[in-house]
């Protein structure tokens, strides 16, 4: 019987190559980032038990590619979720939904737009002060938190949480200038072209583990994942041991658990564990 992951993954890579058509159609260059880099070098695919994909692209290619988007894939089953282009959506960071799933991730109830997804995230340049590395993390991280607090993302689902009435005009204006303003606070410095070092600011890691130098993620080399070609930093081992160690190691077998999805509508069918 074919296990709920493999399910996710085959809609992951049918996203992960819409993806890869639309920057290499752009000249957009992408990278592979966090678990999804892990699991090109150490896996030639997915890590078998991670249930997502994480890309990444410099600011001003990640920009270009939110503005060609929409109408790229006005044909398609794909839909490129975005603070803008759909206004229940709270994150700091793009998703590229397949229309055709419907899903239900763990930890995670709000009322955005849902589907199998990868992650597309910015990097953003950081300043080289330390004081000013941890003023913008921090001012970003309330902004995230009141955002994704005025759109009532929970944990858990309440049985209540379906007789509110829908976010008002207002509710949704507010929000609106909010992540405004989280987008302005995360490209502060990216007119600075003397700062060398860019960062995922929404990354779930520690500080410095997905910081990168502009030089690190400009020179890129292509390896398989699955039956694609992505694209990794050159440099991958020392992205790789800063992030995880000894990369190459295996985690204890009951770290090896999926993270984000508990069910899954497709083809006219429901999938759970």
């Amino acid at each position: 019987m074919t296990r709920l992951i493999d399910r996710i993954h085959q809609v992951e890579l049918g996203n992960l190559e819409q993806f890869i058509t639309l920057c290499t159609d752009l000249h957009l260059p992408y990278l592979m980032m966090g678990g999804s880099l892990l699991g090109t070098i150490r896996h030639h695919g997915f890590i078998p038990w991670d249930d997502d994909v994480d890309v990444g692209l410099l600011r001003a290619d990640y920009d270009r590619l939110l503005a060609a988007a929409p109408a790229y894939l006005a044909d398609t089953h794909y839909f490129l979720q975005t603070p803008a282009s759909d206004e229940n959506y709270g994150l700091s960071y793009a998703k590229l939904l397949d229309r055709n799933t419907y899903i239900e991730e763990k930890n995670n109830v709000n009322a955005a737009r849902k589907g199998i997804f990868i992650d597309i995230f910015p990097l953003d340049r950081i300043p080289l002060d330390t004081g000013l590395q941890r003023e913008q993390m921090t001012k970003f991280q309330l902004l995230n938190t009141r955002i994704l607090f005025q759109l009532r993302y929970h944990l858990v689902d309440n049985p209540l949480r379906k007789l509110q009435s829908p976010l008002t005009p207002e509710q949704l204006a507010d929000v609106k200038a909010l992540k405004a303003e989280r987008q302005a606070l995360m490209t502060t410095y990216q007119a600075e072209s003397s700062l060398l070092q860019v960062k995922n600011l929404a990354s779930q890691y520690g500080y410095n583990k997905e910081v990168f130098t502009v030089a690190a993620v400009s020179d890129l080399i292509t390896m398989p994942f699955e039956h694609l070609m992505v694209q990794v930093p050159r440099t991958y081992a020392s992205v790789l041991t800063r992030m995880y160690g000894d990369y190459m190691a295996l985690p204890p077998e009951n770290q090896r658990t999926e993270k984000h999805l508990e069910k899954v509508i497709m083809d006219n069918q429901v999938f759970t564990e």
